[in-house]
């Protein structure tokens, strides 16, 4: 719990220090000249030069935002996930103890039956004696001895029995008592934790959208000065050459595939996996236009489809090794949960959903189960032949 406020405090303070950020983005903004076809090429040069430093900036916000609204994510994600198993573990303990309750009650009933018989032959010396008095012959008086032993062995198995499941069910019961407890901690744990990013959503949209606005600026801007450089500098057909060096800049950090193997998605790594800004970014961000096509990269058992908190809507996909890889901020999804799928299999398209400053996938890997362990996606990938195409080595 302890953790969990800390990172709501961390958040607190990002959100504030990009909404700073942002107003002194625009405020630059109001500073910074369109470059013009009069100006000399120095000048231009330096525009370029200024506008790029902040794109560089609104990026870099922009970018700690998303980490920080899917680190949210996964903090709703994995307390919803650890409630369900809370869940699960109490309901299998109640059912256990009362399995050994009716144990219980069946041994009591056992031992009250042996005590009327006891009660109704009267101890075992006038027993005997009837035995003696009674039996028609050897052969009976035999026959009736056994029986007598055969009671006394069946009293004593009986009341081993039932001490046996009183101290079962004692036990139970103290262990059905701190599964309901835990589940009732883990209730209130998924309650804040969702509190908690219904309110980062709240804060937050309105700094994500200026800062989307005013990058946006920043870009058309940049591209204009671009341009213009490049007219100055006597290329012919500036547009298209700027267009090349986009593209250019865009293949470093493209996913790649070898071996028949199948990526994620077709698009550029953005943000890898590790620490940033103070806070775990457990998967990677790969851009893509909305509607692009997102693949199980190999065979498995879809887990989840559908809503998920922070990332709008998100799947989940089991594989033979018992990986999970989870695919987040999708558009739409084409599974359903228990649906098999195979290797390159079209699963979902890339959105923009939740908590996002951009169209793109949100990609992790779990082991152990779903949440229990996000770990790094890279090893992963390269196990099966898709690559980064340099970024996240």
């Amino acid at each position: 719990m302890a953790t969990l406020h800390h990172h709501q405090h961390v958040r607190a303070r990002i959100f504030r220090r990009s909404a700073v950020v942002t107003a002194l983005i625009a405020a630059s903004l109001l500073t910074t000249p369109t470059p013009t076809a009069s100006a000399a090429p120095d000048d231009v040069a330096r525009q370029v030069a200024d506008i790029e430093q902040k794109v560089r900036a609104a990026e870099e916000n922009l970018q700690r935002m998303t980490i920080e609204a899917e680190a949210a994510a996964g903090a709703v994600l994995e307390a919803q996930a650890q409630l369900a198993d809370a869940q699960q573990q109490a309901d299998e303990k109640a059912a256990e103890l009362a399995a050994v309750r009716e144990d219980v009650d069946r041994t009591e009933d056992d031992v009250a039956t042996i005590g009327r018989q006891a009660f109704m032959g009267a101890d075992e010396t006038r027993s005997s004696m009837q035995m003696v008095l009674h039996a028609d012959g050897p052969a009976e008086l035999l026959q009736q001895a056994a029986t007598l032993d055969h009671l006394g062995e069946e009293r004593a198995e009986v009341l081993e029995d039932l001490e046996r499941d009183e101290a079962r069910e004692e036990r139970l019961d103290e262990e059905a008592r701190t599964a309901v407890a835990e589940r009732d901690a883990a209730t209130r744990a998924a309650t804040d934790a969702q509190s908690a990013v219904d309110a980062q959503v709240a804060t937050a949209q309105a700094v994500f959208d200026a800062l989307s606005a005013e990058k946006a600026t920043l870009d058309r801007q940049l591209r204009d000065a671009e341009i213009r450089l490049l007219q100055q500098r006597g290329n012919a057909d500036a547009e298209a050459a700027w267009a090349d060096q986009q593209a250019a800049k865009q293949a470093v950090g493209a996913l790649r595939v070898a071996g028949g193997a199948v990526a994620p998605t077709n698009g550029r790594v953005t943000s890898c996996y590790g620490s940033r800004w103070g806070t775990l970014h457990a998967g990677l961000d790969i851009a893509a236009p909305i509607g692009t096509p997102v693949y199980s990269p190999e065979p498995g058992v879809v887990l989840q489809a559908g809503p998920a908190s922070g990332f709008g809507l998100a799947v989940a996909v089991q594989h033979s090794d018992g990986a999970i890889t989870l695919y987040g901020h999708v558009n739409q999804f084409f599974v359903r949960p228990g649906q098999v799928v195979q290797g390159g299999e079209q699963i979902a398209e890339v959105g923009n959903r939740g908590q996002s400053t951009g169209p793109h996938l949100h990609f992790e890997v779990h082991r152990g189960g779903l949440y229990a362990n996000r770990s790094n996606p890279v090893p992963w990938l390269e196990q099966r032949g898709i690559s980064l195409g340099g970024g996240c080595g």
